[in-house]
Formats: structure tokens, sequence, C-alpha cells
């Protein structure tokens, strides 16, 4: 008889990875403050900007500063994580990083109310990130057995999303107290356990046959992904999802329309999809256990395509925001599928490079979906972009299916990399 101890044993994150991996759990502690922190950072910016402007197009404006380095810098940053000790990089991306956050609170306390500066400061931080966050992300395989990384990546996931969840709420108590200065204060003070973090993880040098930093590294990690069709396919269904389906774009009109436009509805929509995506993570107990992670992704996939379309048929506020919840938690268990296949069927040699490409589809794709979703909005209806991108998604997914089966075969259990 199952007993309700090993049902909650069954659902709940596995989290034997904290317990077997000191460096690990060191690493994970440390990171998940200065995500914290981080949060607390974008927040200030966010409404700093607002203030000085009282523009949401300037706002806006954060994230083009902001995406121009990560796919500028991105793929070349994977290049040198792949040349160079892991650790030593991001030692060194982490203390320039801890400089721009002091940069940031710098220009708070005296009051210097520069626009321009604020978008110089998000974009070479953005730079900076599109460096630091892969290498971080090759660490998993070095200190975790490979039965333990779908554990350890959903770990990252749910410290991500607690992330999300509460550094806005603290920055706005924060902001409210003692101003908008202090969340970028507490971010530079995060920074020390970040550090503290990486200064502790043994040596991470790269193999002997690493390739030099540069373009033609960076070509030929995109030439590895290109003839190992389980990666290049994983990335596409990532991409399918986030192009056609995100809706974040969508939220204000259909709130105006629907929901009576109210801005605390709005905020309702938006935390609904990472509440979802909390939910996902902390519940990620059986996809850790998946075996079959590409036919698992094309699953969740599916059901993200399914949750955004009926997103936009929701014409009541608690089915819109269960929907949402629905596809957060089915992208974020997509997302440990596709970082488990990355990690596991990823040499070492390649692992920061591809990794890199992980980040800039992750971290780039989304901004183009939400395009993607006002553009056909503005053409046609909210409601016809959220639900025909929702199909779309399902459709896509299909056709990854059909046309790459090696994806759905994929065995990371028993290293079945088929290429």
């Amino acid at each position: 008889m199952t007993t309700p101890r090993r049902v909650r044993g069954r659902l709940l994150a596995d989290i034997r990875p904290l317990q077997e991996s000191p460096a690990f759990r060191r690493l994970w502690a440390t990171t998940s403050l200065s995500s914290i922190g981080g949060m607390m950072t974008s927040f200030a910016l966010t409404l700093q900007v607002y203030e000085l402007t009282r523009s949401s197009a300037a706002v806006g404006a954060i994230g083009l500063a902001q995406a121009v380095p990560v796919l500028a810098v991105g793929l070349l940053g994977g290049s040198f994580a792949d040349a160079v000790d892991r650790r030593k990089l991001t030692l060194l991306t982490s203390g320039c990083l801890a400089a721009v956050s002091a940069a940031f609170a710098a220009q708070a306390f005296l009051g210097l109310g520069q626009v321009w500066l604020l978008y110089a400061l998000a974009a070479v931080q953005a730079g900076l990130q599109a460096i630091d966050i892969p290498a971080r992300r090759t660490f998993l395989p070095r200190l975790v057995p490979a039965d333990r990384v779908a554990a350890g990546v959903a770990l990252s996931q749910l410290s991500g999303y607690v992330s999300v969840l509460l550094g806005p709420v603290l920055a706005g108590v924060l902001t409210a107290a003692a101003g908008l200065r202090m969340c970028y204060l507490i971010d530079t003070l995060s920074f020390g356990a970040a550090l503290y973090g990486l200064a502790r993880l043994p040596a991470m040098a790269p193999g002997r046959s690493a390739d030099r930093p540069g373009p033609r590294a960076v070509a030929e990690g995109l030439r590895f992904i290109r003839h190992h069709r389980v990666l290049a396919a994983a990335f596409l269904a990532d991409i399918d999802a986030m192009v056609f389906g995100l809706p974040a774009a969508l939220f204000p009109a259909l709130n105006a329309a629907r929901f009576g436009g109210a801005p605390q509805t709005l905020g309702l929509l938006t935390a609904a999809l990472a509440a979802g995506g909390l939910l996902g993570s902390a519940l990620s107990g059986p996809a850790a256990r998946v075996s079959r992670q590409g036919r698992a992704m094309l699953v969740t996939v599916s059901v993200w395509g399914a949750a955004i379309a009926g997103f936009g048929l929701a014409r009541t506020l608690w089915l819109a925001l269960l929907m949402l919840a629905i596809g957060g938690a089915a992208d974020t268990t997509s997302v440990i599928f596709r970082g488990t296949i990355v990690q596991v069927a990823t040499p070492d040699e390649f692992r920061g490079r591809v990794t890199s490409v992980d980040y800039v589809v992750g971290s780039g794709v989304p901004r183009l979906g939400n395009f993607e979703a006002g553009v056909v909005a503005s053409l046609t209806t909210p409601v016809i972009s959220a639900v025909s991108g929702g199909l779309a998604t399902i459709l896509g997914a299909l056709v990854l299916r059909l046309a790459v089966p090696a994806l759905a075969r994929y065995d990371a259990s028993g290293a079945g990399a088929s290429t």
C-alpha cells in the first residue's frame, strides 16, 4: 500500500542532489540568494526608468538594451567557457556583475537621473550575464551523478521561480520603506554570497581537446548542434513554444476587454505564469524520473500550447488564471526536460557553447514571441492571436515528432543520444 509520505516523495522535487553534493548545495543556496537580489535590481530599474520618463516605451526599451548584448555576446561567451577554467570565468564575471550593481546603486544614491546611463548599465549587465549564466549551468554534470542531473535542473528551476516571485515583493516593500536605491544596494551585497559559493567549488578546467575561443569555436559548436538531431530538435521545440505561444504581450488588451482593466488584475495575469512555473518546479519529482525526455518535452510543449489557446478563449478571470498556471507548469517542466537533454547529450568539450545556445534561445526568443503575438493581435484580435498561437505550438510539436523521431526515442538514462 502506498503511504501518503511516499506519494509526497514521488511528487515533490527530488532534493537528493542537495543532500549528496555539498558543492552543489552551496552553489544552489548562494545563487538563489543572489538571484533574489538580481530581481530586486530588475524591479528598481523598471521603476526608476518609468519615474524618470513616465513612458511605457522607455520601459520597454530596457528589454531592447538587454537583448542586443545577449545575442551579440552569448554565443561567443560559450566558446570561452569551453576553453578556460569555468570556475575562474564565473568568478570574474560575477565580480564584474557586482561592480555593475554597485554602479546602479551609486547613480541612485547620487541622484544622477540619467536614463541613458541606466540603459548602458543594463546592456553591460546583460552582456556579462550572457557569459556568466551559461558557464554556471555547465557545473551541474561535474557536481552530481548523471542520474541526478534532471533533479538538479529541476531544483535550479525552483530556485529561479522563487526568486521571480519573492524578489519583486521584497523590492516593493523595501522601496516603499527606504527608496529604490536600497534595492540596488541589497543586490550589490548579495553578490558576496554568489562569490563565496563559486570560490568553494572545485576547479572546472577545460578538456585537453578544447578549442581556442572565438568565432571558429562558436561555428564548431553550432555545427555540433546541427548534426546532433536530438539537440537541434530540442531547441526547435522551445523556439516553437516561445515564438507562437508566449502570451505576455496580450495581457493588457485582454485584461481591458474581459476582466475590467484594473492594474491588480493585470498583475494577477502576469503572476499566474510564474506561479504555475513554481508549482511545476516544486512538484517535479515525476519529471526527474522520466527517462525519455524528448517525448516528454513534446508532450509538455503541446500542453503549453493547449493552455495558451484555452487562456485566449477564457471569459472568466479564474479560468484565465488557471489556464496560465497550467501553461506555466508545463513550460517549466519542458525546460527541465530540455535542460537534461542538453547536459547529458553534450560532451564536456562542447558543453559551454551548447549551453550558451540554450541561454540565447531561452532569453532572446521569448522577446520575439511577444513581438509576434502583438503583431498578430494588431492585424486580427488578441483572442485570435492567443488561440492561433497555442494551436500553432501544438502543430509545431507534432511536426517535430514526425520529422525527428530520434527526439521521441531519446533515453537519457541509457545515454541513448541518437543523432
